[in-house]
C-alpha cells in the first residue's frame, strides 16, 4: 500500500451503488437514489401516494433508464391501474407491448390461507421469477405487502417469511419497492418490515384546518447519507415531485449585473442602474398604494427585455391584472401570447404552504424564468403561521438565488403587530426593500416611496412622491416648502405660488428698471438744462466783457486819434 493510500484508507472504500428512481427531488435527498439490488420500503397510510410513487419508479426506469421492470400487485388489478396512471401520461399498456414493464395481479384470498408451520412463498417466488426473466427486469414493486399475508398472525412465520422474500430478492439483484399500510403506532401494519428492509421511506398525507399537505421522510436507509426531515411532495398531472429543502445551503453564486426595475426615477435612486440580477427584493405599504403596479412594470420590463418572467398571483386572477394595468400603460397581454410572461393564480387556502412551496419550485423549474413574482405574500398567512411563511420563504429564496432567480414579492401592510412581524421577518431576508406609504395632508391621500435597503449598493435616502398615471409610473422629486416636504395639489400649489412670486418679483425689477430709467432721463434733462442756462449766462458774461473790452479800445483808438489831432495842429 502506498503512503498515499495508508494515510487517507477511504480512497479504497466502495460507495453504495444507488439506483435512480427518476422521481423529481428525491434522488437529490437521497443522494442518488435507493439502494440498487436491495428492497425498501414504501409505508404510509391509505391515500399517502404509496402505489402511485411505486408505479413512477417502475415507469421511469423503463423510459429514463432503460431498467424493465415488474409490477406486482395484490389489490388493484392491471387494467384498473392502467386506467389509474393514465391521467399522469403513463401509457402502461404500451410499455407492456414493448417489454419494458410486467404488470401482474395476484388475487390473494384469506380463507384459503391456513395458518401452519409449511406456509411458505414457493408459489410467488416462482410467479415472480418468470416474470423478471420475461423482460429482464431490474427493477420490481410488490404493491401492497399486507394482502400478501392476509389473515396470518403467525409472527414467526411471518418474519421468516419476510426475510426469504427479501433474501431471495437481493439474490434476484433486482432494486425492489415493497409498499405497506401504516399501522397503529407502528410504521407498518405487522410492525416487522422495517426491521429487515435495507432503506424505508414514510409518507404521510395531513390534514389542518382543511388544507391537506403530504410529507415524505426517509426513516432509515443503510450505508448511506440522506436529508432525515420531512419534506413535502406534490402528486399533479406529472407525477411525484418533493422539494428537498434542507439541501440548499448558502454556497450559491452572486451577480453584480444590474437590471432595470421599469420606473426609470426609481433606477435613479439605486445609483441609476436598479437592482443586481438574483436578487430578493420586498416591495412593502397599505392597499391602494400601487404594490401590483410596481411587480407588473418589473414584469413588464423583465419581458422588454425578452427574459421570461412567472407570476404567482394570490389575491387578483390573471384577466383582472392584466386588464387594471392597461390603465397605466402595461400591455401585458402580448407578452403572455408570446410565452415571456406567465401568470399562476390560485388562492392561498388551496394547499398548504409546503405544498404551494413545492408547485411554485415545480413551475419555476419547468418555466425557467429570468423574473419571479409573488403577489402578495401576506396572503399565505391565512394557511400558516408568520414563522411557517418566513420558514417557507427562506426556503424559496435559497432556491432562487441558486439559480440566480430574481423575485419580487409584495406584502400588505396592516399596521397590525402580526403585519409587523411578517415585515420585519422577511425584510431581514431579501436584499433590497421598497416601502410605499400613504401621505395625507390637507384632506388629500398621496404616496410616497422610500428605500428602506439596498444591499450592496448605494441609493438614496430620501422620500419620493409616487405617482401613478396612465403613461406608467413616476417618481416626483422631493419638494420642500415652508411646511416641509409636500405633496399633490398642496405641492402645485406651493409650486405655484413660487412661480407666481418669481413673476411678481420679476415684474417688480422691471418696474423699478423703469422708474429708475424715468429719473435718470428727468435729472439727464434737467442738467441739459442748467448747462444750456449755464451757457446762456456765460455767454451774457462773454458779451458783456466783449463789449467793455470793445469800448476800451474804441476809447482807447479815440484818444490816440485825439492826440495825433493836436499834434497836427
Amino acid at each position: 500500500m502506498s503512503l498515499k493510500s495508508a494515510n487517507n484508507p477511504k480512497r479504497n472504500l466502495k460507495s453504495l451503488p444507488k439506483c435512480p428512481t427518476g422521481i423529481t427531488g428525491l434522488d437529490e435527498i437521497t443522494e442518488g437514489g435507493i439502494p440498487e439490488g436491495r428492497p425498501t420500503l414504501i409505508c404510509g397510510s391509505a391515500g399517502s401516494g404509496k402505489t402511485l410513487f411505486s408505479i413512477e419508479f417502475i415507469v421511469r426506469g423503463a423510459m429514463e433508464y432503460n431498467e424493465p421492470g415488474v409490477f406486482m400487485a395484490f389489490e388493484e388489478k392491471a387494467d384498473e391501474l392502467a386506467i389509474n396512471v393514465a391521467s399522469l401520461g403513463f401509457d402502461l399498456d404500451q410499455l407492456q407491448k414493448e417489454k419494458l414493464i410486467k404488470l401482474d395481479h395476484v388475487r390473494i384470498e384469506r380463507s384459503e390461507i391456513e395458518e401452519t408451520g409449511e406456509y411458505d412463498l414457493d408459489g410467488l417466488f416462482i410467479r415472480l421469477g418468470y416474470a423478471i426473466d420475461s423482460i429482464g427486469a431490474k427493477r420490481v414493486v410488490l404493491d401492497t405487502i399486507e394482502n400478501l399475508f392476509a389473515g396470518l398472525t403467525n409472527q414467526g412465520i411471518l418474519r421468516a417469511e419476510l426475510r426469504r422474500l427479501f433474501e431471495w430478492l437481493k439474490a434476484k439483484k433486482v432494486t425492489t419497492i415493497i409498499t405497506g399500510e401504516k399501522g397503529d403506532g407502528t410504521l407498518t401494519r405487522h410492525g416487522l418490515e422495517e426491521y429487515v428492509s435495507d432503506c424505508v421511506i414514510l409518507l404521510d398525507h395531513r390534514i389542518s384546518n382543511q388544507i391537506s399537505t403530504r410529507l415524505l421522510r426517509i426513516v432509515k436507509y443503510r450505508g448511506s447519507m440522506h436529508g432525515t426531515n420531512e419534506y413535502p411532495f406534490l402528486i399533479n398531472e406529472k407525477g411525484i415531485s418533493v422539494l428537498p429543502v434542507t439541501s440548499l445551503t448558502l454556497d450559491h453564486p452572486v451577480s453584480s449585473e444590474r437590471i432595470s426595475t421599469g420606473i426609470q426615477a426609481l433606477d435613479k435612486m439605486l445609483e441609476g442602474h436598479g437592482f443586481y440580477r438574483g436578487s430578493s427584493i420586498l416591495v412593502s405599504g397599505t392597499a391602494g398604494t400601487g404594490k401590483t403596479s410596481i411587480a407588473a412594470t418589473f414584469a413588464n420590463e423583465a419581458c422588454r427585455r425578452n427574459e421570461r418572467c412567472i407570476y404567482f398571483a394570490f389575491e387578483e386572477s390573471p384577466q383582472q391584472i392584466v386588464r387594471n394595468m392597461r390603465s397605466i400603460g402595461l400591455k401585458l397581454q402580448q407578452y403572455i401570447d408570446s410565452g415571456l410572461l406567465k401568470f399562476q393564480a390560485s388562492r392561498p387556502t388551496l394547499n398548504g404552504l409546503e405544498m404551494h412551496l413545492v408547485a411554485i419550485h415545480k413551475q419555476i423549474k419547468e418555466f425557467k424564468p429570468s423574473v419571479v413574482i409573488l403577489d402578495p405574500i401576506t396572503n399565505l398567512i391565512a394557511v400558516g403561521s408568520v414563522s411557517d411563511v418566513k420558514s417557507m420563504l427562506i426556503r424559496l429564496i435559497d432556491f432562487l438565488q441558486s439559480e440566480q432567480i430574481t423575485v419580487m414579492f409584495t406584502a400588505l401592510s396592516l399596521n397590525n403587530v402580526i403585519n409587523e412581524q411578517t415585515d420585519e421577518g422577511v425584510s431581514s431576508l431579501v436584499d433590497a426593500w421598497l416601502l410605499v406609504k400613504d401621505i395625507e395632508h390637507n384632506g388629500e391621500r398621496n404616496r410616497g416611496l422610500y428605500v428602506m435597503k439596498s444591499r450592496g449598493m448605494k441609493h438614496s435616502n430620501q422620500v419620493r412622491e409616487f405617482v401613478i398615471t396612465d403613461k406608467g409610473l413616476d417618481l416626483v422629486s422631493v419638494y420642500l416648502g415652508p411646511e416641509g416636504v409636500l405633496t399633490g395639489s398642496a405641492r402645485e400649489a406651493s409650486q405655484l405660488q413660487e412661480e407666481t412670486g418669481i413673476v411678481l418679483r420679476e415684474n417688480a425689477v422691471n418696474r423699478k428698471d423703469r422708474e429708475i430709467e424715468r429719473k435718470r432721463l428727468v435729472l439727464e434733462s434737467k442738467i441739459a438744462g442748467l448747462k444750456e442756462e449755464f451757457e446762456s449766462v456765460q455767454d451774457e458774461l462773454n458779451k458783456t466783457y466783449i463789449e467793455e473790452e470793445l469800448r476800451k479800445e474804441v476809447l482807447e483808438k479815440n484818444r490816440e486819434q485825439m492826440t495825433r489831432n493836436r499834434h497836427n495842429e
